[in-house]
């Protein structure tokens, strides 16, 4: 870990620990997770953008149905992540995020057109990586549309066929559990 702390300056520190919910410590834990990823690489340049198959690699993310939307969600550059997406991504999904933040990026990642509502076809879409295909289990059309109707009419307040991040935020009220689903320790 000492070999970390010189990797960044003091002042690059600060600044990471003012745009994240993380202590230098964490910091520069999420670091050497991230050189972990790839080490040569990370070695030889700091700031390399990672493909996001590596990045889908972590343990924390390898089973999640929604890895490549998260990886996306908080890629400044298609297909890669930098130390400091990556920085980002795990402050997010840190227990000391706020739930508010965690909100708005888990409504980034079911957007799957990102046209910022989460539409019929972005709940299909949710719905079908929840419960993938598996030979006797398989989720017909009329069931999958059934399932997105009943969430429709549960959570789409204003009747227009679709969640506004709002209407999205109040479903989430309601759910103790989410917090805690969208955390990744450290």
């Amino acid at each position: 870990m000492g070999a970390s702390q010189s990797v960044f300056s003091e002042e690059e520190l600060q600044d990471y620990q003012e745009l994240t919910y993380f202590t230098k410590k964490e910091i520069l834990h999420v670091f050497k997770i991230f050189r972990d990823l790839s080490p040569r690489d990370v070695d030889r340049d700091r700031n390399v953008k990672l493909n996001e198959d590596l990045v889908m690699s972590l343990p924390e993310l390898k089973m999640n149905p929604f890895k490549d939307r998260i990886v996306r969600v908080f890629s400044s550059e298609e297909g890669c992540l930098t130390f400091e997406d990556f920085l980002d991504m795990m402050s997010v999904f840190s227990e000391k995020a706020p739930k508010e933040i965690k909100a708005q990026y888990a409504f980034k990642i079911y957007d799957f057109d990102g046209d910022d509502e989460i539409s019929r076809d972005d709940l299909k879409k949710m719905v079908l990586r929840l419960c993938p295909s598996q030979k006797d289990t398989e989720l017909k059309k009329q069931e999958v549309d059934r399932l997105v109707g009943e969430i429709l009419k549960e959570a789409d307040l204003d009747n227009d066929d679709r969640l506004s991040f709002s209407e999205f935020q109040h479903v989430i009220s309601k759910a103790p559990e989410f917090e805690s689903s969208f955390r990744i320790r450290l």
